[in-house]
């Protein structure tokens, strides 16, 4: 009896090591690919993306306006929530009431960074440019914009730190409160920036669209196309990050959402008149009213749409958030981009593979 009772314990004891070792093993993989391949997952019962009613979310209010988002999810259900700027969408996801995002790139570089590497995960891009600095017309020199108020969407937001860049490079210092020899930069919610400068009290704002076209259909000017400060003009204004934890349990819910955003991508690209029509809808859903034809139709020549994350900008990117003050240091990116989602979409596709520009390796030891 007592030989018998040691085998199964001595049994038990060898498979708790052998279990022990894999899960180990599993939580390694998961650790390095980011998508949880070989990690146990399990369809997923509900996805909670968060967007903004603006044109440079265009992928994401399509996608969701036309149902390609809950068709390629099927059974998972798709639930939305709408923020004005990145850094609340952050808290968001950080405090674990979203799953996945389209944000601007500042904040996705800020959310990793806040993390430790750990909470987020760069899975895609949705959107290049559509950003600008539109001001009064008499505004036509960067000096001029000493003792006025500029606004952005939010401190520390991706236009926020676009606009402290630029005031730095061109020498000049930024006010929290007017003075005439600084920029009073101010962090405004997107319908009271349009409201103020129309009755003069600020002279404009780094804005993304359709923002900047509104104000240039109220009497601004551009004084900065973003798109100029960049190679080729291209720079990632809307990009999609996931909860880690969320891409390691349900990355086909993940590839599928992405599927979704392809499809609204390529609508966009074969029939651009529908695309604005969808995209202005579910502004007018969202926000109450629709955008004038002429803004919708400026605001779309000012952005291109793709799933490419244009991963090589965003060591600049990080250096910018330091320049403007939104993080002390920069930040090491090496994990931050998982490309096994978008790639298998794109390859299905018939389109290339993104560069992840060695972002989604990990980090050295």
């Amino acid at each position: 009896m007592r030989l018998r009772s040691r085998v199964p314990i001595a049994l038990l004891a060898a498979l708790a090591a052998v279990g022990v070792l894999a899960s180990c093993s599993r939580s390694s993989d998961s650790e390095s690919s980011g998508s949880g391949s070989a990690a146990a997952t399990s369809p997923a019962a509900e996805l909670r993306l968060g967007y903004f009613p603006n044109i440079t979310h265009a992928p994401a209010l399509i996608g969701v306006d036309k149902g390609y988002f809950a068709q390629e999810l099927g059974s998972t259900k798709l639930t939305t929530q709408t923020f004005n700027a990145g850094p609340d969408e952050v808290n968001a996801l950080l405090g674990g009431s979203l799953d996945v995002a389209f944000i601007g790139s500042s904040p996705a570089i800020n959310a990793f960074a806040k993390s430790n590497g750990e909470a987020v995960r760069l899975i895609a891009g949705a959107a290049s440019g559509g950003a600008q600095l539109v001001v009064s017309k008499d505004i036509t020199s960067p000096e001029q914009l000493k003792g006025k108020t500029i606004a952005t969407p939010q401190l520390g937001n991706t236009q926020d730190v676009s606009l402290k860049k630029w005031l730095k490079a061109n020498n000049l210092e930024i006010a929290t409160a007017p003075d005439p020899n600084k920029v009073v930069v101010q962090n405004l919610d997107n319908p009271r920036t349009l409201d103020l400068f129309k009755s003069g009290q600020i002279a404009g704002g780094w804005l993304p669209e359709p923002w900047s076209s509104r104000l240039v259909d109220a009497g601004a000017s551009v004084l900065v196309d973003e798109r100029t400060l960049w190679p080729n003009g291209q720079f990632p204004t809307t990009v999609v990050i996931v909860r880690t934890a969320f891409l390691q349990q349900h990355p086909d819910a993940v590839e599928a959402l992405l599927r979704g955003e392809q499809k609204a991508i390529d609508f966009i690209a074969s029939d651009p008149a529908g695309a604005k029509t969808a995209a202005n809808d579910a502004i007018k859903q969202l926000s109450g009213s629709a955008l004038a034809p002429n803004i919708v139709d400026r605001a779309f020549t000012e952005l291109s749409f793709g799933l490419d994350p244009l991963a090589a900008t965003f060591p600049q990117l990080s250096k910018d958030s330091v320049t403007a003050g939104a993080t002390q240091k920069e930040t090491d990116l090496h994990g931050f981009l998982d490309v096994t989602a978008v790639n298998a979409v794109l390859k299905a596709a018939g389109k290339p593979p993104v560069d992840a520009a060695g972002l989604d390796k990990p980090k050295s030891s």
